[in-house]
């Protein structure tokens, strides 16, 4: 049998890795394959020719070995192949150093590396949308080549830090290039219902691909509904005019095995977050950009969607309406609170503060997963005080998103912001509100109550950890990548905490 090693997930097995198959539904024999491909990446990088062809190959090579990307050998050994073909030095570079060095070294070149291939996806999303960053792309190179040395644990610790750094550069390059594009988010109510008749469900996190699909299905009959990390997108003006764009499908992306099942529409994947395709529905699955799985049709660059539709057509949808709730039995679902609409509403957030009519805010966000221990954040949520207000983002606000939390003063106590893509929007709200209490973010009746799951995650924590946000508190279990030591620095220097339960973390924080 194949042996694998890998522990980038929150799920990995034992909490130290998966050695025969990856709890993702991942093969040994395709995680070695992505080992190689990082290794290519990494031995490109070490070349040191900055041009948009290496930079497009690094970051889409990154963002292709993320977890639940692609399942598909062949598609995995045609991109390294085409990586090879640029790699004109005669640096070598072999994963297993990092997996097999001293332990202090190897998590703190996990976190760069895997902080890195969060990153190369949202450096993925604005490059698609035409932005990019040239202190961004240039990182790319330095810290993959960082990795290939012998560095100190004092020099790795500076550039976990400023993988944060260049992150936080990076997601505010893809907000700008989704609000300049889409427009800024708008708050808006979202059925979680679906319709009679052909549909298509999108799912992943390409605001672009939607589009493109909304373009082609205009007038054929065909009603469009996210699902995921998609749901965010009918806040946005430029996607929301569309009237055949209808609701949400499902919940969360790790309960699609059981949603999908016989589905009678076709699913469409544009980025990470499939899981292994059950045969009951295989045959409708779509996927398109970097994601791709084994028999499952594929839609290359040229972005022509006509399978799809000619497969949602064919399927011809349900033959009645039928009633969806989410996870705890809501039909609708409020989002569009990205930083553009909280801010407009900031002065009224400030005084409600100042009046004591709002005692703390809380977010609670990040990615959600199959893992037992995240109905945590269900109740954690259910339990806040009705003077508190929750930002939530990401796929992990599927736990609560459709509960009834009421207002305060007319503000929803539930502010949806957005995509794990947005995290940019929580963080310069944060700033913001500090800005006009005139003290630091730590100082703010804030508290970061977070989930994760995968690499993205891991590039957001980095982020916070440059700007210095302390007392964060991380679940549902802490990374295996994360040596005692490197935990130890975290705690003492950052005030990081495993999540408790709800009753003991609410009690700590509200005192």
């Amino acid at each position: 049998m194949n042996k694998m090693f890998c522990f980038q997930c929150e799920q990995t097995v034992n909490g130290t890795g998966c050695t025969l198959k990856g709890v993702c539904g991942k093969m040994a024999d395709t995680s070695n394959l992505q080992d190689e491909l990082t290794n290519s990446v990494i031995q490109l990088a070490c070349c040191g020719v900055v041009n948009p062809e290496n930079t497009k190959l690094i970051v889409d090579g990154l963002f292709t070995t993320i977890t639940n990307v692609s399942f598909d050998n062949e598609s995995i050994n045609d991109f390294t192949d085409r990586v090879k073909a640029n790699i004109t030095c005669s640096s070598k570079f072999d994963i297993e150093n990092v997996w097999n060095a001293d332990e202090d070294i190897r998590s703190l070149k996990s976190l760069i590396l895997f902080g890195l291939k969060g990153m190369a996806a949202y450096a993925h999303h604005a490059e698609v949308l035409g932005y990019r960053d040239d202190v961004v792309d240039k990182f790319f190179y330095e810290a993959l080549q960082a990795i290939s040395k012998d560095l100190t644990i004092e020099d790795l610790t500076a550039l976990v830090l400023k993988t944060g750094e260049i992150n936080l550069r990076c997601m505010e390059l893809l907000d700008r290039a989704n609000t300049q594009t889409y427009g800024n988010p708008e708050p808006v109510k979202v059925t979680t219902n679906i319709e009679k008749g052909p549909f298509i469900v999108i799912t992943g996190h390409d605001l672009h691909d939607l589009y493109l699909l909304l373009e082609q299905t205009k007038d054929k009959g065909i009603n469009i509904y996210t699902h995921g990390e998609m749901l965010p997108c009918h806040a946005y003006p430029e996607l929301r005019k569309y009237k055949h764009l209808k609701g949400n499908f499902g919940t969360a992306w790790q309960n699609q095995q059981k949603e999908f099942d016989n589905i009678p529409g076709a699913i469409l994947f544009t980025t990470n977050c499939i899981m292994p395709v059950k045969d009951s529905y295989k045959d409708r699955v779509f996927t398109t950009s970097i994601v791709q799985y084994p028999e499952c049709t594929h839609i290359g660059e040229d972005k022509d969607f006509t399978p799809v539709i000619e497969k949602a057509l064919a399927l011809g949808g349900y033959s009645e309406d039928q009633k969806m709730t989410g996870i705890n039995g809501g039909d609708i679902l409020t989002v569009g609170f990205g930083h553009n609409a909280v801010l407009i509403s900031a002065d009224k957030i400030i005084r409600a503060i100042k009046e004591g009519k709002i005692k703390h805010i809380f977010l609670v966000g990040g990615c959600d997963g199959a893992k037992p221990g995240r109905n945590y954040y269900t109740e954690f949520v259910r339990q806040t005080p009705n003077n508190t207000l929750i930002l939530t983002l990401a796929c992990g606000k599927y736990r609560f998103n459709d509960l009834e939390l009421g207002e305060i003063d007319g503000i929803p106590r539930l502010l949806d912001m957005g995509q794990c893509n947005d995290a940019y929007s929580a963080i310069k709200t944060a700033i913001a509100l500090a800005e006009s209490f005139n003290c630091s973010v730590n100082d703010l009746p804030l508290s970061l109550v977070l989930s994760w799951y995968e690499q993205k995650a891991v590039c957001i924590l980095l982020t916070l950890l440059y700007l210095g946000i302390e007392n964060i508190k991380l679940g549902p279990s802490l990374p295996a990548f994360v040596s005692n030591n490197v935990l130890n620095l975290l705690v003492e220097k950052f005030k990081i905490k495993p999540i408790t339960t709800p009753e003991n973390d609410l009690k700590e924080i509200l005192g």
